[in-house]
């Protein structure tokens, strides 16, 4: 009974303080699983996990936490435990988020922060956007016209659904 809760525990430390995604969290779970804390794991069965997790469907974390549950526990309940545990902490600050935002989403300084925010948002939405702009992307001059008629689209705000069927059409003709 004991490994359960040790595993329970240390994937809700995993879930509570892993910012940035699943590839984010591999060094908290290799500190858990592979390092001194516990020594389930030895770092060639840890790096076998870690390149199954990434070629199932699914969260790389979620499924790092199911896997690691299962070799340790040898069983179903233990891969249920840790998953758990990974999931749970960022369920519940999801949660209580969204219940004070909901009650506080009139206070101006909500607003203010909220409207603070936008740029940085906008900033790292281009930032992902013109890392993808790269010679591969851009293959002839057709993707160039392509890009810059659902640009200009963006910026006249025309319905998505609209932009997709133009998007489609002109694959179509196009391609």
């Amino acid at each position: 009974m004991q490994i359960y809760f040790e595993l329970f525990i240390s994937f809700f430390k995993i879930g509570l303080f892993g910012f940035g995604g699943g590839y984010a969290m591999l060094p908290l779970i290799r500190h858990e699983v592979a390092g001194a804390p516990h020594n389930w794991l030895s770092m060639v069965d840890f790096t076998d996990m870690v390149a199954i997790s990434q070629i199932t469907p699914g969260p790389v974390a979620i499924n790092m936490a199911t896997y690691v549950g299962y070799a340790v526990s040898g069983n179903i309940f233990g891969a249920l435990l840790t998953t758990l545990g990974v999931c749970l902490p960022p369920l519940v600050i999801m949660l209580l988020l969204a219940k004070f935002y909901l009650k506080f989403r009139k206070n101006q300084y909500i607003e203010m922060a909220f409207k603070t925010l936008r740029p940085g948002i906008l900033g790292l939405i281009a930032a992902a956007a013109l890392s993808l702009m790269n010679a591969h992307n851009f293959i002839d001059k057709a993707s160039l016209v392509i890009f810059a008629v659902v640009f200009v689209a963006c910026l006249c705000r025309i319905h998505p659904i609209k932009l997709i069927i133009l998007s489609g059409i002109a694959g179509l003709l196009l391609y």
